[in-house]
């Protein structure tokens, strides 16, 4: 699995007209699935981002968690993270995982930072999403498990 986490102001999706997401401070995390990914590396990576410290503290420092400030997160589905662009100059997506498999275990990632008292709010998986978002810092960060 591959994520994205950008740490921001506000997060938004929109599918067509219809919003189904809408975050205030927190974190939109932009998720890839694998072929060979499972539910164990979907725990994990997500337990990772619910302790990962890049939220600052009352010192302007990166030392807090989504876990110590009960901010939000916003998960969007992108195969396009498994891009490969070694040949030519359209990038192919075979590394992605096939939408029967990535798709429950995008959900499997969402339950789990559920699991840990986290709010989250999603795209729709397969959907063509408007995802706008204020980062914050800029703070970007690339996770793979």
């Amino acid at each position: 699995m591959r994520a994205v986490i950008q740490r921001v102001n506000y997060g938004r999706v929109v599918i067509e007209d219809r919003e189904t997401a809408n975050i205030g401070s927190g974190m939109v995390i932009l998720l890839g699935v694998g072929p060979g990914d499972d539910e164990q590396k979907s725990a994990a990576l997500a337990k990772k981002i619910a302790q990962l410290r890049i939220m600052e503290d009352a010192e302007g420092k990166m030392n807090l968690s989504l876990l110590d400030t009960g901010r939000a997160a916003v998960v969007v589905s992108q195969f396009t993270l498994f891009a490969d662009t070694r040949k030519g100059n359209r990038p192919s997506f075979i590394g992605a995982a096939p939408p029967e498999l990535a798709s429950p275990l995008v959900d499997h990632f969402v339950a789990q930072l559920r699991s840990y008292g986290i709010p989250v709010q999603t795209g729709e998986f397969g959907a063509h999403m408007r995802v706008a978002l204020e980062n914050d810092g800029p703070v970007t960060i690339w996770m793979e498990m």
